[in-house]
């Protein structure tokens, strides 16, 4: 049976593939979520299920929204068929030639958690996640619902991984097929990330990965027909 085990980016959480997980659920596939337990939901790394079948046609499919790629397992990439980046990076400060600033900006976006600052904080990241849309406050999670002890704690070490992001996720097999796909207003992820993420995907896959540009749209992507379209991607590649 096709599967996906879908990871949110950072301050998210899995509800954030509510909308994913109930389509691809209803056609049949397995669908597992990664989860960083910012908020309210527990911490949770899911394994494949029947990964060792002996149907080749079956995919296994990773699908990550911005950080979410850098917070799945090596192992679990190792057994993917497919990858589908979202509004992700492979360094999230490359080529920019802002760095420094942005790194203290980050810096202090840490410092900030756990202070009466942090809530502002937050929302200001929010708002620019999801421009040029309006928060979308069923998607939001821990922003929205409250952050918790721990979730604290785990925000500030995932954007410790964040400004330290190099290279593509460990594991990922030169054999997988890839999708990218990028917002051409997205307010987080600079464009040279954009355009390293696409060079060295096709410089470590078999096959150049498969790249969308999409029109009027931000980090946080909104539109319903991504998720069939995606699908029927991945359906198409195998």
């Amino acid at each position: 049976m096709n599967q996906v085990i879908a990871m949110h980016g950072w301050s998210g959480d899995s509800n954030t593939w509510l909308p994913w997980s109930n389509y691809f659920t209803q056609q049949g596939w397995l669908w597992e979520n990664g989860e960083r337990g910012y908020g309210l939901l527990k911490e949770r790394n899911p394994c494949w299920q029947n990964s060792q079948s002996k149907d080749k046609d079956n995919i296994r499919a990773v699908i990550g929204h911005s950080l979410g790629p850098h917070l799945v397992k090596e192992e679990t990439f190792s057994e993917a068929t497919h990858i589908v980046f979202v509004c992700s990076f492979a360094s999230f400060l490359a080529g920019n030639p802002k760095n420094r600033t942005l790194k203290k900006a980050l810096k202090r976006m840490q410092e900030v958690i756990g202070t009466k600052s942090e809530k502002e904080m937050l929302n200001t990241f929010l708002k620019k996640a999801c421009y040029p849309n309006p928060i979308n406050e069923d998607l939001c999670g821990p922003i929205i619902n409250g952050i918790s002890i721990i979730g604290r704690e785990n925000l500030k070490e995932d954007l410790e991984l964040l400004i330290n992001t190099k290279n593509l996720p460990k594991g990922i097999p030169s054999k997988a097929k890839a999708l990218v796909i990028e917002a051409d207003e997205d307010q987080i992820i600079d464009q040279a990330s954009k355009v390293e993420l696409i060079q060295k995907l096709s410089k470590h896959l078999d096959e150049p990965p498969t790249h969308w540009r999409l029109s009027k749209t931000g980090h946080s992507i909104f539109k319903p027909q991504i998720i069939s379209q995606v699908k029927g991607w991945l359906e198409e590649s195998k």
